[in-house]
């Protein structure tokens, strides 16, 4: 596979030079020197083999793993950053990222990119660019400062992110102080504390959220209509099963919520790599290892079915026990449930399969 950066020699003396000036106080403004001191050739996915979710993962860590040694901002935020823009999956100032022409999706709109007063918001020039103060930067040494560039973009995070510091708490402030959103900070973080535990891109494993092969029933409730607390529609599938079942995570991801809510009870939310919120709620109570901001395995438990909610704190057998599980994705402006009844037959289908493979090999 081509590296997404060809000349490691270039590389590697501005990653000596740039970590060099970091761990001697030289800054920010010195690592930047640095960095154009030497020509670095432009970013493209064009150099990868397409139509391989594995070779473009493997490229693109590679390339947060470059600008990270030439910037000394570790790689998962970067990776962070870039995976919050592929989940909103938006247009920005009439900007969108081209799958087939970069490997990152963070798109920076002209205005931004460029300085919001310059007559030329197509402008590349850095000098012009950061004469009307825009946040373009040239990170691949070509005296250009394009939004196109993956080199470029990556580098410019970067000078944003070292204005504010090195640690996490100064990462959470840039973060907030680009998007200008408390949610959007939020799950740049969790993103970047799943890349950071795992160490990895791909985090896409699943689980059925009920033990494979035990009693339980469930068909799709997607949109039927609920009165408690007013009308409203179901939001998520209902699994009947037995008091006390386990109840376990679909998916890798952080613990978001957990405590009480008068509509589903003792209740506890989970956010994936994919900006998925997985929620599971009327519960008995909860694995006690398990906190707010705890990283969390598929097929881990989490709790146990109960028939908590429809009131105050402790409110229990208002309904036969069951476990709701409802999934919502975040766009950035807002967050929208979908029905989550497929995506459980799909994950119920895959554990079976495994099972009777399992079965078959050690027969």
């Amino acid at each position: 596979m081509l590296a997404p950066f060809r000349n490691y020699r270039k590389v590697i003396t501005v990653s000596c030079l740039s970590t060099a000036l970091l761990l001697s106080g030289g800054g920010e403004a010195a690592v930047a020197a640095a960095t154009r001191g030497h020509n670095l050739p432009a970013v493209k996915s064009s150099g990868v083999p397409a139509g391989s979710k594995v070779n473009d993962e493997a490229a693109r860590k590679e390339l947060y793993e470059q600008m990270s040694a030439a910037t000394g901002i570790p790689w998962f935020r970067f990776a962070a950053i870039d995976q919050y823009e592929r989940t909103i999956a938006k247009k920005k100032g009439g900007t969108e990222v081209s799958a087939s022409s970069r490997l990152t999706s963070i798109a920076i709109p002209a205005p931004v990119w460029s300085g919001p007063l310059n007559p030329d918001q197509a402008d590349k020039s850095p000098d012009s660019i950061s004469f009307f103060g825009g946040f373009g930067q040239d990170g691949s040494g070509d005296d250009l400062a394009d939004p196109t560039n993956d080199a470029d973009v990556l580098y410019s995070m970067a000078r944003h992110l070292l204005n504010y510091g090195n640690s996490a708490n100064d990462f959470n402030i840039a973060i907030w102080e680009y998007y200008h959103n408390g949610r959007a900070a939020q799950r740049v973080a969790q993103f970047s504390k799943l890349y950071e535990h795992f160490g990895r891109l791909d985090l896409s494993g699943s689980a059925f959220p009920l033990p494979v092969g035990t009693m339980y029933a469930y068909r799709s409730t997607w949109g039927t209509g609920r009165s408690w607390g007013g009308a409203r529609i179901h939001e998520g599938t209902d699994l009947f099963t037995p008091h006390g079942m386990t109840v376990r995570s679909t998916c890798f991801g952080v613990v978001e919520t957990k405590g009480w809510n008068r509509f589903g009870g003792w209740r506890i939310g989970i956010r994936d790599i994919e900006n998925r919120y997985h929620y599971y709620a009327h519960l008995s109570g909860y694995e006690k290892s398990i906190s707010r901001g705890d990283i969390v395995t598929p097929g881990q438990t989490l709790g146990w079915v109960g028939s908590s909610g429809y009131g105050k704190p402790g409110t229990q057998g208002k309904f036969p026990p069951h476990l709701h599980y409802g999934i919502y994705r975040d766009r950035g402006i807002t967050e929208w449930a979908f029905d989550p009844y497929p995506l459980l037959k799909q994950w119920e289908n895959q554990e079976y399969r495994t099972l009777r493979k399992n079965k078959k090999n050690k027969s």
